[in-house]
């Protein structure tokens, strides 16, 4: 059965709106994360800080692959607004809060 595209819209504005209290839920967890292991302090630009992350990400993401033997290419490629927003995120909040 086909939904109108009304009833497609409604459905899309609402996994928009979970997936920015996603996205928010989980830049808050790691900022967190981020400031009591002392990145708060640490006088970084963004892009340095961002490229940091995404280092740990691929560090997280090459010992969680399968041991198929199989590489995927462009593992990076999927660090897109997630990290930004984690890697923006951590350092704005971080002398104000300790």
């Amino acid at each position: 059965m086909k939904k109108p595209s009304f009833k497609l819209r409604e459905e899309i504005a609402r996994l928009q709106e979970q997936l920015k209290h996603a996205e928010t839920r989980d830049a808050e967890r790691i900022g967190r994360i981020a400031l009591k292991s002392g990145l708060g302090e640490i006088a970084l630009d963004e892009a340095e800080l961002q490229a940091a992350f995404e280092d740990v990400a691929r560090r997280f993401r090459a010992s969680s692959r399968p041991s198929s033997g199989e590489q995927r290419g462009g593992e990076v490629a999927g660090t897109g607004s997630k990290d930004k927003t984690v890697a923006t995120g951590a350092p704005a909040s971080g002398p104000g809060e300790a």
